[in-house]
Parts: C-alpha cells; structure tokens; sequence
C-alpha cells in the first residue's frame, strides 16, 4: 500500500468504517487510468479525464460558483481528485459537505494514488455511496467526468442527476411563447372546448386491473399472449400510448383506450378508421385534424406543464400527470381510472435486441440504434443501450410509482430497463 493510502484509510476507518469496507470489496481499476500531464496533471479512466491538465483549482472555482452562496448543506457528486470539496471547505462557507462516491472502484484508486486526507478529515464533510439515498439531493455540483464513469451501483442516481442538469434544455421546445405553441392552441381549442374532460373517466375503473402499453421493442414478445387476453369476456383494460396503436390494430389487438399528447402525431400514427369503438384521451397540443377524425369518444386533458397555464384558466379539464414521454400521463390515466395493479408492456426506456421500436422501422419514430451512447441495466441486470431522454422518462416513471403505494406495478419483460418499484408478471416474463 502506498502511503498515501495509508494516510486517506485512517481516516476512513475512523469516521466511515462502513464506507472504508466497501471501498475495499471495489473492483481494481488501475489498468484503466493513465496519468496525463499538461501545466499540471490528472488521470485519465476509460479515456475520459477527470479533471482539467492545466488548472484544476481554477476549473474547481469555477464549478464552485454555480453552487447557491449561503447555502447550509451542499452536495458533491463524484470525488474527482479532491480539488472541488477543497475549494468549497476554504471559499464557500458552507456549514456541511456531503461528497457522494459515483463510481467506488474510481475513488479507491484516487485514494491509492493521492493524498485525500486534508479534506476527508475536516468536520465539516460528510461521506456515502450516492446509492445510499433513493433520490438526489439539492443543491448539487456532479462533477461531469464521473457522470460518464458512474458504476452500475450508483447509475440510477447518475440518471437522475443528468436529467436535473439538462432540464432547462430539455424544455427548451415547450416555451409557453412559442409561436408555434400559441397557434396550435388556438388552432384546437374549439375541439378542446367541446370534448368531455376526462375526469369524466375518473373512477370508472375502480379495482380493475389495467394493462398499459407503450412501443418499446418487447411488446413485440407479447402480442400472441394479449390478443388471446383481449378475447376474454373478463380481461384487463387496455390502455396504449399513441405509437403503440397502429402496431396493436396491426396484430388484431383492440385497445379500450388511446393517449396521445404529442404534436407530431399524425393520421400514420392514429388512423381513424375502425375507431368508432375505441376511447381516445389527448392533451391540447395535438393535431386537431387527427383529433377531430377520431371517430371514437375524445376526451380532453390538462398537464401541469406552463404550456397549459393559460388554457387552463379558460377551461376546467382533468390532469394527468407529465414527465416527457406519453406513457407518464397513460399510467397516471390507469391509476385515476382506478386500478389497483398495472402490468406495463413495451416500456423498455432502451434499445433490446438492437431495436427501438415494435411494429416501426428503424428511425421512424426518433433515434436509431446506432446513436444510441448511453446505457441502462435492464431486467437481469446487465447493460442495454438506451438515450438520455429514455432514462430521463425512466427516473420520472419510478418517481411517479414511489409516489403511488397503493397500486401494485408489474413489468411484462426483463430485456428492457429494470423498473425501480415495478415487479415482474410471471405471466408474460421470459
């Protein structure tokens, strides 16, 4: 052992011995790292670099100052080479610092190869696996070298994390000001104005179960098994996002119900013939076109989104709840509906079997495979190419069961994303 490491493991074991003993069982990862040296130098893991070669105390200051002054708690995710808790502990003046550890393995060779043990030994700091906490904490700086090197442990809470630090980009697109938002709008609200709210279809469910299916490319597993259940004279109700319609219609499966919020769906993704039997529940921002040629009952729906600020001063309609995608409000329609359990198909938030949607070809509805950069752990707990918005759509979908106790969620398929708070149905499971 280096004396370095000598020095940094007293302190651990003094005043996180649980985290020291985790930090021993972590992987060696020196075969990764590679010095690299400018004015000054850093490390190098898996080609990225942790921090800046030439000034890493003036790159430290810099992220520092994004941080609220006068803040009591601040929080640091990833641990880089120290430079940032050390310019937070000397400049900042916060009260506490908590320093939570993204990738373990990274920080146990950090800690064989440097001296830590000023700034672990201030009073001041505090020390844990980022895991430990089931949600982030605020306010944060994530060092973004180790937003890339997070270890699978830590990757749920790395998503998190990127999707806080992107959100105003995200949003960038649903500016309340938007000409284009502003016409679409006016252009729906006579239709908007007439529908029923879909409140009306609040309740109307109560205890029943209710399957809720997305486009992911494992619906395409099932659809044998749920055209045989929608035979049933006592069955689930089917609710499908907008996507998955045509692909459903295609393999002879009638959905009850439809949603659709988005305003690029179009009459190739809702065709109305042969709907006059089929519910359809939408967000203003539709095509009212598409809307108004539904030949089954519409419904009209509010989300929380500023969008909507305006209109829903206008008119009274039933929310549904929003986080990016349109199987966020599908699910919240099910739970208000009244289900009290909800198998979830095609929500795979990833990239299975090197596909991106069932029933479409290739780049049809977005992204392709092969710009897929990022990863997610899928149902056995192995690595499966997804996006960032997918993984945005996946933290915001388990928020939202963590949020809902009382409805028993079960997933349809492992080769997706692993659904934190989601069971598995042994009756559709392979």
């Amino acid at each position: 052992m280096t004396d370095s490491f000598e020095r940094n493991a007293a302190v651990l074991k003094n005043r996180w011995p649980d985290v020291f003993a985790r930090l021993q069982t972590e992987d060696d990862a020196s075969s990764q790292a590679e010095l690299v040296e400018g004015l000054q130098s850093t490390l190098r893991i898996n080609g990225i670099q942790l921090t800046s070669r030439h000034d890493r105390l003036a790159e430290a200051r810099l992220q520092a100052a994004s941080l609220p002054p006068g803040s009591e708690v601040l929080h640091i995710y990833g641990t880089g080479l120290g430079d940032l808790p050390r310019v937070l502990l000397e400049d900042h003046g916060a009260a506490r610092l908590r320093v939570h550890i993204l990738n373990g393995a990274l920080f146990a060779l950090v800690l064989t190869l440097t001296d830590q043990d000023d700034w672990l030994s201030d009073p001041r700091i505090e020390l844990a696996y980022a895991a430990d906490h089931a949600e982030i904490r605020f306010p944060f700086f994530a060092l973004p070298a180790e937003l890339e090197l997070a270890d699978e442990n830590n990757a749920r809470i790395r998503d998190r994390l990127v999707s806080e630090v992107h959100i105003h980009f995200n949003n960038r697109e649903f500016d309340p000001q938007s000409p284009e938002i502003v016409q679409r709008l006016e252009e729906s609200f006579s239709l908007v104005s007439r529908d029923p709210d879909v409140a009306q279809l609040f309740g109307s469910q109560a205890g029943r179960e209710i399957y809720v299916i997305g486009t992911g490319p494992s619906l395409e597993q099932h659809f044998k098994k749920l055209l045989a259940v929608r035979g049933q004279v006592q069955r689930p109700l089917f609710i499908c996002v907008d996507t998955a319609y045509r692909p459903l219609i295609a393999q002879g499966i009638v959905p009850d119900l439809v949603v659709t919020i988005d305003q690029r769906i179009s009459e190739r993704h809702l065709p109305a013939a042969d709907s006059e039997n089929i519910r359809l529940v939408y967000l203003p921002l539709g095509d009212p076109q598409v809307l108004s040629a539904w030949q089954g009952e519409r419904y009209v729906a509010f989300s929380p989104s500023p969008v909507y600020a305006q209109l829903r001063q206008r008119i009274q309609r039933g929310m549904l709840a929003a986080g990016g995608s349109v199987i966020h409000p599908a699910v919240d329609l099910a739970v208000k509906m009244g289900a009290t359990q909800i198998t979830l198909f095609g929500v795979d938030f990833a990239y299975p079997m090197n596909k991106s949607h069932a029933g479409w070809h290739a780049g049809e509805l977005g992204g392709t495979v092969d710009q897929a950069r990022q990863w997610v752990l899928d149902g056995y707990g192995q690595r499966v190419r997804t996006q960032l918005n997918f993984r945005r759509y996946l933290g915001e979908l388990e928020r939202y069961i963590q949020a809902h106790p009382q409805v028993r969620f079960l997933n349809s398929s492992r080769a997706g994303a692993m659904i934190a708070g989601a069971t598995f149905n042994e009756a559709f499971v392979q």
